[in-house]
């Protein structure tokens, strides 16, 4: 059913607030639910998606956030932790790139839904961190500036080219306000990654995390 590579995926999709009425079909639906069981698994969170639920994004919240037609959502759930944000963006990011290769667009929400009307459940050790609004979008959106990759990295003239394919990847990453508050070091074959920033800066720093090890192969490199 998929008709691109992550790698394909990580260049066409852009954030898209306005949404159809086509309805996602079972096929989709159980390749979103297979993918979120195996990232549920891998990382201890509990996202959850929902379908046809307008309720979480019917609030006058979504209309100062430029929100119609929201009707399939991604909950991101997870027990309280230090480490829980980033993860929700690691784990997410991949759920969303999954979804673009699935032919359905996406955009990362704060802020802007009722959290209060979300039909997720939140565990009692757990946290509503942010959802993911899902589904056919009026238009494929619009791509994002970015920053000069020397702003965002320690750029020098013998980078190896799997951390500039890393970072060409990274630098399409979706971050809250498109202010990309994150920097990457390279210490040989070793990279760490730090957010530069404060609201949703892990979360953030997850999802760069992911698109960084797309393009850069897991096996040229470690995090430090």
């Amino acid at each position: 059913m998929e008709t691109m590579t992550v790698k394909q995926a990580i260049l066409s999709r852009n954030s898209v607030r306005r949404y159809t009425d086509r309805e996602i079909s079972p096929e989709i639906r159980e390749e979103l639910s297979a993918e979120i069981s195996a990232c549920n698994r891998e990382s201890g969170l509990n996202i959850q998606v929902l379908f046809e639920e307008p309720e979480a994004f019917g609030s006058i919240l979504t209309h100062y956030g430029m929100f119609s037609g929201v009707r399939n959502y991604f909950a991101m759930v997870g027990s309280k932790s230090p480490d829980l944000d980033e993860r929700v963006g690691y784990y997410g990011e991949r759920i969303v790139l999954k979804a673009q290769m699935l032919g359905l667009n996406t955009c990362w929400v704060a802020k802007s839904f009722g959290r209060r009307k979300c039909k997720a459940f939140v565990g009692e050790d757990e946290v509503l961190v942010c959802a993911i609004a899902l589904g056919y979008g009026q238009s494929r959106g619009a791509p994002r500036r970015t920053r000069p990759m020397e702003s965002l990295c320690e750029a020098d003239p013998d980078m190896p080219d799997w951390f500039t394919s890393g970072m060409n990847a990274a630098m399409l990453a979706p971050t809250a306000m498109n202010q990309q508050r994150f920097f990457l070091e390279r210490h040989g074959r070793e990279v760490i990654a730090r957010p530069t920033g404060e609201n949703y800066a892990k979360i953030d720093l997850g999802i760069v995390k992911y698109h960084f090890e797309i393009g850069a192969g897991k096996d040229n490199f470690t995090w430090g």
